[in-house]
Protein backbone atom coordinates (compact mmCIF):
# COMPACT_ATOMS: atom_id res chain seq x y z
CA UNK A 1 0.00 0.00 0.00
CA UNK A 2 1.29 3.70 -0.84
CA UNK A 3 -0.52 6.00 2.17
CA UNK A 4 -0.59 9.65 1.56
CA UNK A 5 2.67 11.63 2.46
CA UNK A 6 0.59 13.77 5.00
CA UNK A 7 -0.26 10.60 7.16
CA UNK A 8 3.15 9.96 7.91
CA UNK A 9 3.71 13.49 9.68
CA UNK A 10 1.03 13.44 11.94
CA UNK A 11 2.40 13.45 15.72
CA UNK A 12 0.29 11.86 18.60
CA UNK A 13 0.57 12.45 22.03
CA UNK A 14 3.34 11.24 24.35
CA UNK A 15 0.71 10.95 27.47
CA UNK A 16 -1.19 7.98 26.01
CA UNK A 17 2.61 6.31 25.40
CA UNK A 18 3.55 6.73 29.00
CA UNK A 19 -0.56 5.75 29.71
CA UNK A 20 0.36 2.26 28.01
CA UNK A 21 3.56 1.93 30.06
CA UNK A 22 1.97 2.77 33.40
CA UNK A 23 -0.65 0.27 32.89
CA UNK A 24 1.54 -2.49 32.24
CA UNK A 25 3.75 -1.37 35.28
CA UNK A 26 0.62 -1.74 37.01
CA UNK A 27 -0.39 -5.17 35.48
CA UNK A 28 3.08 -6.77 36.53
CA UNK A 29 2.09 -6.00 40.33
CA UNK A 30 4.41 -2.22 40.48
CA UNK A 31 2.59 0.29 42.45
CA UNK A 32 2.65 3.52 40.23
CA UNK A 33 0.97 7.02 41.13
CA UNK A 34 -0.38 8.50 37.49
CA UNK A 35 0.36 12.94 37.12
CA UNK A 36 0.37 12.23 34.04
CA UNK A 37 -3.11 12.77 31.92
CA UNK A 38 -5.34 15.59 31.67
CA UNK A 39 -8.00 14.88 33.74
CA UNK A 40 -9.23 15.09 36.85
CA UNK A 41 -9.89 12.77 39.50
CA UNK A 42 -13.45 14.05 40.44
CA UNK A 43 -16.81 12.41 38.60
CA UNK A 44 -18.67 14.33 36.28
CA UNK A 45 -22.07 16.31 37.98
CA UNK A 46 -24.76 13.84 39.25
CA UNK A 47 -27.40 16.30 37.44
CA UNK A 48 -25.51 15.94 34.26
CA UNK A 49 -25.74 12.01 34.04
CA UNK A 50 -29.29 11.47 35.45
CA UNK A 51 -30.47 14.19 32.45
CA UNK A 52 -28.16 11.97 30.13
CA UNK A 53 -29.86 8.31 31.69
CA UNK A 54 -33.49 10.32 30.95
CA UNK A 55 -32.58 11.37 27.64
CA UNK A 56 -31.69 7.52 26.88
CA UNK A 57 -34.93 6.47 29.24
CA UNK A 58 -37.21 9.17 26.69
CA UNK A 59 -36.13 7.38 24.00
CA UNK A 60 -33.09 9.85 22.82
CA UNK A 61 -31.68 7.33 20.76
CA UNK A 62 -31.63 8.28 16.65
CA UNK A 63 -29.18 11.08 14.70
CA UNK A 64 -29.47 14.70 15.37
CA UNK A 65 -27.73 17.64 13.22
CA UNK A 66 -24.61 17.68 12.58
CA UNK A 67 -23.86 21.07 14.36
CA UNK A 68 -25.79 19.29 17.35
CA UNK A 69 -28.97 19.94 18.86
CA UNK A 70 -30.64 23.63 18.97
CA UNK A 71 -31.13 22.83 22.71
CA UNK A 72 -27.20 22.36 23.24
CA UNK A 73 -26.65 25.13 21.18
CA UNK A 74 -28.69 27.67 22.98
CA UNK A 75 -27.42 26.63 26.02
CA UNK A 76 -23.96 27.41 25.19
CA UNK A 77 -25.09 30.48 24.10
CA UNK A 78 -26.76 31.42 27.65
CA UNK A 79 -24.01 30.33 29.10
CA UNK A 80 -21.08 32.52 27.23
CA UNK A 81 -24.02 35.39 27.84
CA UNK A 82 -24.07 34.77 31.62
CA UNK A 83 -20.51 34.48 32.13
CA UNK A 84 -18.98 36.91 29.99
CA UNK A 85 -21.50 39.22 28.57
CA UNK A 86 -21.50 38.10 25.15
CA UNK A 87 -24.38 37.89 22.95
CA UNK A 88 -23.33 34.49 20.33
CA UNK A 89 -26.10 33.36 17.84
CA UNK A 90 -26.41 29.98 18.32
CA UNK A 91 -26.19 29.07 14.58
CA UNK A 92 -23.07 30.03 15.08
CA UNK A 93 -22.25 27.58 17.97
CA UNK A 94 -21.02 23.84 16.42
CA UNK A 95 -21.33 21.04 18.92
CA UNK A 96 -18.20 18.75 18.70
CA UNK A 97 -16.97 15.41 20.11
CA UNK A 98 -14.14 16.83 21.86
CA UNK A 99 -12.16 19.40 21.56
CA UNK A 100 -9.60 18.15 18.93
CA UNK A 101 -12.29 18.53 15.81
CA UNK A 102 -12.28 22.18 16.31
CA UNK A 103 -8.56 22.18 15.78
CA UNK A 104 -8.57 19.68 13.25
CA UNK A 105 -10.88 21.89 11.27
CA UNK A 106 -9.61 25.21 11.75
CA UNK A 107 -6.06 23.91 10.91
CA UNK A 108 -7.60 22.38 7.94
CA UNK A 109 -9.48 25.63 7.07
CA UNK A 110 -6.12 27.47 6.70
CA UNK A 111 -3.22 25.02 6.24
CA UNK A 112 -1.88 24.35 3.04
CA UNK A 113 1.71 23.98 1.09
CA UNK A 114 2.74 27.46 1.34
CA UNK A 115 1.05 28.70 4.11
CA UNK A 116 2.04 29.53 7.76
CA UNK A 117 0.45 29.01 11.46
CA UNK A 118 1.46 30.47 14.56
CA UNK A 119 1.18 28.23 17.33
CA UNK A 120 2.45 28.09 21.46
CA UNK A 121 5.68 26.02 21.97
CA UNK A 122 5.22 24.01 24.38
CA UNK A 123 1.82 23.68 23.33
CA UNK A 124 -0.83 20.76 23.13
CA UNK A 125 0.74 18.55 20.58
CA UNK A 126 -2.03 18.04 18.59
CA UNK A 127 -1.58 21.71 16.95
CA UNK A 128 1.78 20.91 15.55
CA UNK A 129 0.75 17.91 14.27
CA UNK A 130 -2.46 19.19 12.31
CA UNK A 131 -0.59 21.73 11.25
CA UNK A 132 2.56 19.17 9.26
CA UNK A 133 -0.66 16.64 8.30
CA UNK A 134 -1.89 19.82 6.12
CA UNK A 135 1.31 21.02 4.54
CA UNK A 136 1.75 24.04 5.98
CA UNK A 137 4.70 25.55 8.14
CA UNK A 138 3.98 26.22 12.18
CA UNK A 139 5.76 28.59 13.38
CA UNK A 140 6.18 28.04 17.05
CA UNK A 141 6.35 30.70 19.70
CA UNK A 142 7.94 30.56 22.76
CA UNK A 143 5.76 29.67 25.65
CA UNK A 144 8.71 29.73 28.62
CA UNK A 145 10.74 32.40 28.24
CA UNK A 146 8.75 34.25 31.09
CA UNK A 147 8.68 32.74 34.26
CA UNK A 148 4.76 32.82 34.92
CA UNK A 149 4.67 31.59 31.34
CA UNK A 150 2.10 33.85 29.95
CA UNK A 151 2.40 34.94 26.10
CA UNK A 152 4.64 37.99 25.09
CA UNK A 153 2.28 40.31 22.66
CA UNK A 154 5.55 41.90 21.04
CA UNK A 155 6.78 38.59 19.99
CA UNK A 156 3.78 36.77 18.32
CA UNK A 157 3.18 39.86 16.51
CA UNK A 158 6.75 39.87 14.50
CA UNK A 159 5.94 36.21 13.44
CA UNK A 160 3.22 37.82 11.42
CA UNK A 161 3.80 37.87 8.03
CA UNK A 162 1.85 37.65 4.70
CA UNK A 163 2.32 34.05 4.71
CA UNK A 164 0.52 33.76 8.13
CA UNK A 165 -2.92 32.60 7.98
CA UNK A 166 -3.72 31.38 11.43
CA UNK A 167 -2.55 32.38 14.94
CA UNK A 168 -3.50 29.63 17.42
CA UNK A 169 -3.44 30.74 21.51
CA UNK A 170 -4.21 29.08 24.36
CA UNK A 171 -5.22 30.60 27.85
CA UNK A 172 -4.91 28.87 30.31
CA UNK A 173 -2.12 27.41 28.92
CA UNK A 174 -1.31 23.29 28.56
CA UNK A 175 1.14 22.38 29.24
CA UNK A 176 2.99 25.00 31.71
CA UNK A 177 -0.48 25.87 33.74
CA UNK A 178 0.84 29.82 32.56
CA UNK A 179 -2.37 32.50 32.58
CA UNK A 180 -2.46 35.46 30.55
CA UNK A 181 -4.24 38.70 32.24
CA UNK A 182 -6.50 40.56 30.05
CA UNK A 183 -3.89 43.76 29.64
CA UNK A 184 -1.53 41.63 28.05
CA UNK A 185 -4.52 40.22 25.52
CA UNK A 186 -5.31 43.95 24.90
CA UNK A 187 -1.66 44.35 23.85
CA UNK A 188 -2.56 41.41 21.37
CA UNK A 189 -5.55 41.99 20.31
CA UNK A 190 -4.48 45.83 19.66
CA UNK A 191 -1.40 44.77 17.27
CA UNK A 192 -4.04 42.03 15.52
CA UNK A 193 -5.61 45.18 13.74
CA UNK A 194 -2.78 45.47 11.68
CA UNK A 195 -3.73 41.99 10.21
CA UNK A 196 -6.96 41.80 9.66
CA UNK A 197 -7.13 38.79 7.44
CA UNK A 198 -5.47 36.85 9.86
CA UNK A 199 -7.67 34.12 11.38
CA UNK A 200 -7.31 33.21 15.22
CA UNK A 201 -7.77 29.77 17.14
CA UNK A 202 -7.73 30.56 20.44
CA UNK A 203 -8.76 27.43 22.84
CA UNK A 204 -10.09 28.08 26.23
CA UNK A 205 -11.00 24.53 27.33
CA UNK A 206 -9.43 25.89 30.86
CA UNK A 207 -11.30 29.04 31.29
CA UNK A 208 -12.72 28.11 34.10
CA UNK A 209 -9.89 26.49 36.16
CA UNK A 210 -8.23 29.84 37.02
CA UNK A 211 -7.10 30.55 40.67
CA UNK A 212 -6.96 33.52 42.75
CA UNK A 213 -10.09 34.91 41.98
CA UNK A 214 -9.06 35.85 38.71
CA UNK A 215 -11.05 35.34 35.02
CA UNK A 216 -10.26 34.85 31.74
CA UNK A 217 -9.45 37.70 29.11
CA UNK A 218 -11.91 35.64 26.72
CA UNK A 219 -11.55 36.72 23.18
CA UNK A 220 -15.39 36.55 22.83
CA UNK A 221 -15.23 40.39 24.76
CA UNK A 222 -13.95 41.38 21.38
CA UNK A 223 -16.53 41.77 19.03
CA UNK A 224 -14.07 43.53 16.29
CA UNK A 225 -12.46 40.05 15.90
CA UNK A 226 -15.56 37.90 15.80
CA UNK A 227 -15.66 38.13 11.99
CA UNK A 228 -12.02 35.87 11.88
CA UNK A 229 -12.51 34.35 15.78
CA UNK A 230 -12.68 29.97 16.64
CA UNK A 231 -12.83 29.93 20.29
CA UNK A 232 -12.22 25.94 21.27
CA UNK A 233 -14.22 25.20 24.58
CA UNK A 234 -16.02 22.06 26.22
CA UNK A 235 -16.81 20.18 28.89
CA UNK A 236 -14.07 17.81 29.30
CA UNK A 237 -11.96 20.25 32.03
CA UNK A 238 -14.72 22.45 34.13
CA UNK A 239 -17.10 19.38 34.39
CA UNK A 240 -14.84 16.26 34.90
CA UNK A 241 -16.58 15.21 32.12
CA UNK A 242 -13.47 13.93 29.78
CA UNK A 243 -14.61 10.64 28.82
CA UNK A 244 -17.96 11.77 27.17
CA UNK A 245 -16.28 13.25 24.56
CA UNK A 246 -18.17 16.81 24.33
CA UNK A 247 -16.68 19.94 22.65
CA UNK A 248 -18.03 23.50 21.86
CA UNK A 249 -17.22 25.62 19.52
CA UNK A 250 -17.88 29.34 17.75
CA UNK A 251 -17.06 30.35 14.26
CA UNK A 252 -17.37 33.20 11.96
CA UNK A 253 -20.66 33.31 10.22
CA UNK A 254 -18.94 32.91 6.92
CA UNK A 255 -17.45 29.44 8.11
CA UNK A 256 -20.34 27.97 10.17
CA UNK A 257 -21.01 26.14 6.27
CA UNK A 258 -17.36 24.72 5.86
CA UNK A 259 -17.77 23.45 9.68
CA UNK A 260 -20.93 21.84 9.37
CA UNK A 261 -19.72 20.00 6.30
CA UNK A 262 -16.56 18.96 7.69
CA UNK A 263 -19.17 17.23 10.84
CA UNK A 264 -21.27 15.46 8.06
CA UNK A 265 -18.03 14.11 6.37
CA UNK A 266 -16.05 13.12 9.87
CA UNK A 267 -18.74 12.67 12.61
CA UNK A 268 -22.17 12.89 11.86
CA UNK A 269 -23.33 14.00 14.56
CA UNK A 270 -22.44 14.35 18.65
CA UNK A 271 -23.50 11.59 20.80
CA UNK A 272 -27.61 12.55 21.08
CA UNK A 273 -28.30 11.44 24.92
CA UNK A 274 -24.87 13.17 25.95
CA UNK A 275 -25.71 16.55 24.60
CA UNK A 276 -28.81 16.21 26.71
CA UNK A 277 -26.26 15.51 29.61
CA UNK A 278 -24.67 18.78 28.62
CA UNK A 279 -27.27 21.17 28.82
CA UNK A 280 -27.80 20.11 32.32
CA UNK A 281 -23.99 20.45 33.16
CA UNK A 282 -24.16 23.96 31.67
CA UNK A 283 -27.67 24.68 33.50
CA UNK A 284 -27.46 23.22 36.64
CA UNK A 285 -25.77 24.32 39.81
CA UNK A 286 -22.21 24.78 39.65
CA UNK A 287 -21.47 23.72 43.38
CA UNK A 288 -19.12 20.67 41.88
CA UNK A 289 -17.28 23.32 40.08
CA UNK A 290 -16.43 25.14 42.92
CA UNK A 291 -15.75 22.37 45.12
CA UNK A 292 -13.37 20.89 42.65
CA UNK A 293 -11.66 24.47 42.29
CA UNK A 294 -11.65 24.64 46.44
CA UNK A 295 -9.60 21.04 46.28
CA UNK A 296 -7.60 22.13 43.14
CA UNK A 297 -6.21 25.17 45.45
CA UNK A 298 -4.99 23.26 48.09
CA UNK A 299 -3.60 20.65 45.57
CA UNK A 300 -1.64 23.59 43.41
CA UNK A 301 -0.05 24.73 46.77
CA UNK A 302 0.76 20.97 47.88
CA UNK A 303 2.92 20.51 44.50
CA UNK A 304 4.47 23.36 44.23
CA UNK A 305 5.83 23.68 47.58
CA UNK A 306 6.45 20.31 47.36
CA UNK A 307 8.53 20.31 44.25
CA UNK A 308 10.44 22.97 45.06
CA UNK A 309 11.37 21.65 48.24
CA UNK A 310 12.96 18.67 45.96
CA UNK A 311 17.01 19.32 45.52
CA UNK A 312 17.13 20.46 42.12
CA UNK A 313 13.39 21.51 40.77
CA UNK A 314 12.42 24.64 40.27
CA UNK A 315 8.84 25.00 39.94
CA UNK A 316 6.40 28.29 39.15
CA UNK A 317 3.01 28.87 40.47
CA UNK A 318 0.69 28.10 37.80
CA UNK A 319 -2.44 30.39 37.23
CA UNK A 320 -4.62 28.34 35.62
CA UNK A 321 -5.35 24.43 34.56
CA UNK A 322 -4.06 21.49 36.74
CA UNK A 323 -0.93 21.70 35.75
CA UNK A 324 2.44 22.43 37.11
CA UNK A 325 5.36 22.84 34.63
CA UNK A 326 8.96 22.69 36.73
CA UNK A 327 12.61 23.42 35.59
CA UNK A 328 14.64 19.98 36.30
CA UNK A 329 17.75 20.80 34.73
CA UNK A 330 19.85 21.40 37.84
CA UNK A 331 18.93 17.85 38.81
CA UNK A 332 21.51 17.13 36.15
CA UNK A 333 19.24 15.40 34.32
CA UNK A 334 16.99 16.97 31.10
CA UNK A 335 13.47 16.31 31.24
CA UNK A 336 13.35 12.74 29.26
CA UNK A 337 15.56 11.09 31.41
CA UNK A 338 14.20 12.75 34.76
CA UNK A 339 10.95 11.16 33.58
CA UNK A 340 11.93 7.96 32.88
CA UNK A 341 14.03 7.85 36.09
CA UNK A 342 10.02 8.76 38.20
CA UNK A 343 8.24 6.12 35.93
CA UNK A 344 10.99 3.22 36.84
CA UNK A 345 12.48 4.16 39.82
CA UNK A 346 10.18 6.37 41.83
CA UNK A 347 6.83 4.80 40.74
CA UNK A 348 5.85 7.96 39.71
CA UNK A 349 4.29 8.66 35.79
CA UNK A 350 4.72 12.42 34.65
CA UNK A 351 5.50 13.47 30.86
CA UNK A 352 8.43 15.24 29.35
CA UNK A 353 8.09 19.04 28.26
CA UNK A 354 9.63 17.61 24.87
CA UNK A 355 6.24 16.15 24.13
CA UNK A 356 4.78 19.52 24.11
CA UNK A 357 7.63 20.96 22.31
CA UNK A 358 10.90 21.60 21.60
CA UNK A 359 12.16 24.36 23.36
CA UNK A 360 11.21 22.20 26.75
CA UNK A 361 13.87 20.16 27.07
CA UNK A 362 14.79 20.44 30.85
CA UNK A 363 10.76 20.82 31.90
CA UNK A 364 8.49 17.84 32.47
CA UNK A 365 4.38 18.28 33.44
CA UNK A 366 2.73 17.07 36.51
CA UNK A 367 -0.56 17.52 37.05
CA UNK A 368 -2.24 18.24 40.50
CA UNK A 369 -5.80 16.55 39.73
CA UNK A 370 -5.32 13.34 41.79
CA UNK A 371 -5.87 13.27 45.42
CA UNK A 372 -3.81 15.54 48.42
CA UNK A 373 -2.40 12.04 49.27
CA UNK A 374 -1.21 10.85 45.60
CA UNK A 375 0.44 14.13 45.46
CA UNK A 376 2.28 13.96 48.78
CA UNK A 377 3.65 10.50 48.26
CA UNK A 378 5.08 11.31 44.58
CA UNK A 379 6.96 14.35 46.11
CA UNK A 380 8.44 11.77 48.62
CA UNK A 381 9.15 8.99 45.94
CA UNK A 382 10.58 11.42 43.36
CA UNK A 383 13.25 13.37 46.77
CA UNK A 384 14.37 9.82 47.38
CA UNK A 385 15.61 9.01 44.02
CA UNK A 386 17.21 12.39 44.02
CA UNK A 387 19.05 12.09 46.85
Amino acid sequence: MKLAKGVDKLGTEAVYNIFAKTKKLIKEGKQIIDLSLGQSDFKSPKHAVDATIKALNDGHHGYTLPNGIIECREAVSRKIKTLYKAKIDPERIIIMPGGKPTMNYAISFFGEPGAEIIYPDPGFPIYESMINFTGAKGIPYNMIEKKDFSINPDKILSLINNKTRLLILNNPHNPTGGFTKKQTIDELVNGLKKFPELAILSDEVYDRLIFDDKEIPTLLNYPDLYERLIILNGWSKTYAMTGWRLGWSVWPEKLVEHVFKFCVNSHSCVNTPAQYGAIAALDGSENHLNEMMEEFSLRRKLIVDGLNSLKGIECSLPGGSFFVFPNVKKTGMNGEKFTERCLHEAGVALIPGVAFGKFATDNVRLNFASSRENISKAIEKIDKILK
